[in-house]
């Protein structure tokens, strides 16, 4: 195949459009366009092709079930102190730059939403909607076997990019949650997943709404000469 300038325009602007969105409208999105992100996304590259990506897509009552289950025990102080994440996505002591990162998104986002730092009630409220999905028509969550080791969960990142930039070639929107990772174990009860099946992540995807406030968010990156290092 030739790759022509319209070629990498579109990657390009598929890529650098991608963004997590907080808040979608209603709008359907039909099981061949999911199925048809899903293909390309498959392409990542595995070591020695493993793929080791399970997707569990759920919408209608399924997504309303999962979400209902999730958040109630979310709700529930007592609940939600006998749940804990399965593996340690962020580490246990924070430094520098990553912390100032970590701060600065999350009061730019309550900023823009009106939520003082003071405002816990407003603050679970926003967390909340993570379990439902944010409105999206289309959540998913992620899992692998527990037999799988580090260099898979790398793959699984590149399916996961994979999968969010598929979405935005076809006019769609998503946001990675590791919010979910909380509640595996509701989440297993529910989809009835295998023992040998951990959760990854959840994603929400459909069409971003517009006018929704906390959608005006606009993280920053790093200039790459930041983060990179030439050797001649």
């Amino acid at each position: 195949m030739s790759i022509t300038p319209e070629h990498i325009a579109a990657v390009d602007a598929a890529i650098t459009s991608r963004r997590s969105v907080r808040a979608f409208l209603d709008t359907p999105v039909p099981r061949e366009t999911i199925e048809g992100i899903l293909r390309v996304a498959s392409r990542a590259p595995s070591g020695t092709n493993t793929q080791p990506w399970r997707v569990h897509v759920l919408t209608g009552a399924a997504k309303a079930l999962l979400s209902a289950r999730v958040r109630a025990a979310y709700d529930d102080p007592e609940q939600r102190a006998q749940h804990s994440e399965e593996y340690a996505y962020y580490p246990t002591e924070w430094v520098s730059p990553y912390i100032d990162r970590r701060r600065k998104i999350g009061w730019d986002l309550y900023g823009l939403l009106g939520i003082g730092k003071a405002d816990k009630a407003r603050m679970h409220e926003q967390h909340g909607r993570n379990y439902e999905f944010f409105g999206a028509p289309v959540g998913m969550i992620f899992t692998i076997e527990r037999v799988m080791q580090q260099g898979s969960w790398l793959d699984y990142g590149m399916f996961l990019q994979n999968i969010m930039v598929a979405a935005r070639a076809r006019g769609l929107d998503t946001c990675p949650q590791a919010a979910f990772t909380q509640f595996h174990r509701v989440i297993a009860e529910v989809l009835g997943l295998e023992g040998d099946e951990m959760v990854v992540c959840g994603m929400s995807l459909g069409h971003a709404d517009a006018d929704a406030v906390e959608n005006q968010l606009v993280t920053e990156r790093e200039p790459v000469q930041g983060f990179v290092r030439y050797y001649e």
